[in-house]
């Protein structure tokens, strides 16, 4: 790793040059900038420093997957989305055809990413049958939580009797798991290009919730010397009863990694989705009378919290409907153990301060916002509840972590920056502005709650041609990350390993 001088850097807001010293993978001193210095010496020329940027919220397997699906991004109805993926396999070339042919040889058309909430029409099995046949076609929404495909895609996934629509939350959720995927060595090198392509917009980590033996693909993936990231790898209770934990408790470092691999919290999905109308809400749907969907009760969460105390883990809970979330506050309050609740993204008014008195972390992703703004404002426009309460959680005393959610939104730091600063250039008008926060703090919650560089950090961070205090939200989404350190070590830019 060595030792190193990054000279004449700037902090975000301030004209004030300074230099870093980085050793054994950490900043050791940050003083007054000056001419000349020992040792090696790395020149930022003026450049702006932040703390190396950390997704608190990734599927990485699925995301490494989703890049060579057909995309439904923006498609507004069922009968366009069957034309999207028609369009796909009739294109001319191998990409078409590559499709045929895979398919034939028992590897599904996929379709990934698409929002049906708020379509005027209906995904049914009959229409998918009436345009492919034969031919296995699948779509996955754009949340994961629910799915859609023909009779002879419902058959690849172990469905022996067909539902007329779509699947959502377990069923769908079992379903997933079973569409056949790229032998592993294929998708870690997806996934190696993706991280590298992420670590060129300023990001240093992430937490991996993929439903998988996250230690056993991250061990073999630092093994085959990707990109080096610091991973926190999660894992679900299956995995914990099998034995895949290894004694590990939350932090540990897994032997064999330089140290960048560590053992992640437990991971509990209690409730549904926005998209898929199963977030779990107080408030009934506009489109029925239900409530959306629990799929973990009180009961079986504080059970599940006990056997993350006994592991020695921290818990991440998900919650998306304000009922969700109240469940979820409620059992941190009784079992006392510390955790996180992941997406958090309609909270009750009463709820926001005990995410403080219960040490619970906020831990969301807003470039939901940008995606589910319509959705939200169709099924959640009748509650009382806070939707994405970026500043209602702050000025409660949360502690905030954002990241991204991908697949389900884009790896890429600067637009859920972006989306947490001002919305309104991304999606052409106002949305809940209240809720917007500045750029430090949309920074610090995307770095761990580090807002600035300093002396004893780890050495994590990034160099900015830009200035992120002095520009809009729109030029944060295009922003020039100039290089990117892991621990010291440079992972993107002129002088990356």
């Amino acid at each position: 790793m060595g030792a190193y001088w990054v000279v004449d850097v700037r902090r975000p807001g301030e004209e004030q040059r300074l230099d870093l010293h980085v050793a054994d993978g950490r900043v050791t001193e940050v003083v007054d900038h000056q001419e000349a210095r020992p040792g090696r010496v790395i020149d930022a020329d003026g450049r702006w420093l932040i703390p190396g940027l950390f997704d608190g919220h990734v599927h990485a397997t699925q995301y490494a997957i989703d890049r060579s699906r057909i995309g439904l991004v923006g498609v507004s109805s069922a009968a366009e989305a069957v034309e999207v993926v028609a369009a796909a396999l009739d294109r001319p070339g191998q990409d078409g055809g590559a499709r045929r042919a895979a398919a034939r040889d028992g590897v599904p058309v996929v379709g990934a990413r698409f929002r049906d909430g708020l379509w005027p029409d209906v995904p049914t099995t009959r229409l998918l049958d009436e345009r492919f046949g034969d031919l296995p076609v699948i779509m996955v929404s754009g949340d994961l939580h629910c799915g859609w495909a023909n009779r002879a895609g419902w058959s690849m996934l172990g469905i022996t009797e067909p539902p007329e629509g779509v699947l959502r939350e377990k069923l769908w959720m079992d379903a997933l798991g079973r569409i056949p995927q790229p032998r592993s060595g294929s998708t870690d090198e997806l996934l190696d290009t993706a991280l590298r392509e992420a670590a060129g917009r300023g990001l240093v980590g992430l937490r991996d919730f993929e439903f998988a033996d996250n230690l056993s693909s991250w061990e073999r993936r630092r093994a085959a010397g990707g990109i080096g990231i610091r991973v926190q790898a999660g894992i679900i209770a299956e995995y914990l009863a099998a034995g895949n934990a290894r004694g590990l408790r939350t932090g540990d470092v897994l032997a064999g990694t330089d140290g960048l691999v560590t053992m992640g919290p437990l991971k509990v999905l209690i409730d549904g989705s926005l998209n898929t109308r199963t977030a779990y809400c107080h408030t009934p749907y506009p489109d029925g009378d239900h409530y959306g969907e629990l799929v973990v009760d009180h009961d079986s969460l504080v059970a599940q919290m006990q056997l993350a105390r006994q592991h020695g883990l921290e818990i991440a809970v998900h919650a998306i409907g304000d009922r969700a979330n109240t469940i979820a506050l409620d059992c941190f309050e009784e079992t006392g153990i510390r955790g996180r609740i992941e997406h958090a993204q309609l909270v009750l008014p009463a709820d926001l301060p005990r995410f403080a008195q219960l040490g619970v972390t906020a831990s969301m992703q807003p470039w939901h916002a940008i995606d589910d703004w319509e959705i939200a404002g169709h099924y959640w426009g009748r509650t009382a509840a806070i939707n994405f309460g970026f500043a209602s959680l702050a000025a409660a005393g949360a502690t905030i972590e954002f990241g991204s959610d991908a697949p389900v939104a884009p790896l890429d730091p600067w637009g859920w920056i972006a989306a947490a600063v001002d919305r309104e250039p991304i999606i052409g008008r106002p949305w809940h502005a209240e809720e917007q926060v500045s750029v430090r703090q949309a920074i610090a919650w995307s770095a761990l709650g580090r807002a600035e560089v300093r002396a004893g950090d780890p050495g994590d961070f990034a160099l900015l041609d830009q200035d992120p205090y002095a520009l809009s939200a729109k030029e944060l989404t295009a922003i020039e990350v100039h290089a990117t350190a892991v621990a010291g070590r440079w992972v993107h830019g002129p002088d990356a390993e």
